[in-house]
């Protein structure tokens, strides 16, 4: 993917709390840690040196642990949070330049926002908060109804335009924050821990709706998350932040099989990798020796084509794409993948 697919770029990035952040910032730069600059200088650093790129349909999920940095960071790209050094790229503007009018046609028209707490106006109706973004660019009821209630449609919310937020359920609050953030038709959208409040099967059928739209929309979404397994499952590229800082990034089927720090080792220690990796991680890039079981998709899961496998670990299986024959899966390489790097190595 060339440089033109890039929607959002983070450059040194910088986030120093406190009543002299820029005085203490050549400290940070030096080296000095979180704790360091909180016992020295009574300076909080919220963000060191982040620099990543959010490319153009894709989900970028940012996770880490409660203080790592990731709500902090993505309140930064509409500037709800001013940094204390770097650079916020949206189309390749720095948009740290942008004057106070600007930002406020970014936040109404380039970027929506879904928040974990839902955010809805108890005193409005389902669809007066479905189409809350296009009332505040002027638009009368008439004018967005129609579209306010597409999107209430589209995440299954059809027939509750004159219900209250409080006669919801949470998992129908969320998607009619979901709905409000569709219904403004930015290319960007920014959710904050948006399914951490929901419970756990409720949180999977928002985590697959999600999926659903954006195969159909492809948005450039910013997703915040502590949860690793909601994270495996969204991200098209995944940020893991420690203190405030990138320990790794990249795809996330590379993370897990190549976890670059103990920090990342421990995070995907308990992780069902049969359940997470695909077919595509494992599989050699050759076609098959001999005879072949059947055949499988690169995105399949391995626990799928363990099931197909029927338990025999001697068997071997062509890999498509599409229809296109790319490569071959035994299942020894198969068993392999599923043993963490770490004990693998304590094994030899």
């Amino acid at each position: 993917m060339s440089d033109d697919n890039i929607k959002v770029s983070i450059r040194h990035l910088y986030k120093i709390f406190g009543e002299d952040p820029e005085g203490v910032l050549d400290r940070v730069k030096d080296g000095m840690t979180k704790d360091e600059l909180m016992a020295e200088t009574n300076h909080v650093l919220g963000l060191n040196d982040i620099n990543v790129d959010m490319r153009e349909g894709e989900i970028t999920v940012i996770m880490g642990l409660s203080g790592s940095g990731k709500s902090t960071l993505i309140r930064h790209l509409n500037r709800l949070i001013e940094p204390t050094a770097g650079e916020v790229l949206v189309d390749g503007e720095d948009i740290l330049s942008w004057s106070e009018s600007r930002l406020r046609r970014l936040r109404r028209e380039a970027m929506s926002m879904v928040f974990q707490k839902f955010a809805l106006l108890p005193h409005r109706t389902v669809l007066e908060n479905a189409g809350m973004a296009l009332a505040t660019e002027g638009y009368k009821r008439d004018d967005y109804e129609a579209e306010a209630r597409k999107w209430l449609d589209r995440v299954g919310l059809q027939g509750q335009d004159d219900q209250y937020p409080h006669q919801l359920s949470g998992g129908m609050q969320q998607r009619v924050g979901i709905a409000r953030a569709l219904a403004s038709n930015s290319d960007i959208m920014l959710m904050d821990e948006a399914f951490s409040a929901l419970d756990p099967l409720i949180r999977t059928d928002m985590q697959d709706l999600l999926l659903e739209l954006q195969a159909e929309l492809k948005k450039t979404i910013v997703f915040i998350t502590h949860d690793l397994d909601e994270a495996l499952k969204l991200a098209d590229h995944l940020v893991i932040l420690k203190d405030g800082a990138v320990v790794q990034q990249g795809e996330p089927q590379k993370i897990l099989m190549n976890p670059s720090d103990p920090y990342i080792e421990d995070f995907v220690a308990d992780i069902n990798r049969a359940r997470v990796l695909r077919v595509r991680s494992v599989m050699e890039s050759t076609p098959p020796e001999g005879d072949c079981f059947g055949d499988v998709d690169v995105n399949d899961t391995l626990e799928s084509v363990i099931a197909r496998a029927e338990g025999a670990v001697d068997r071997q299986f062509r890999v498509l794409d599409g229809d296109k024959p790319v490569g071959t899966l035994t299942m020894v390489d198969l068993m392999r993948a599923l043993v963490p790097r770490e004990s693998s190595a304590a094994a030899a």
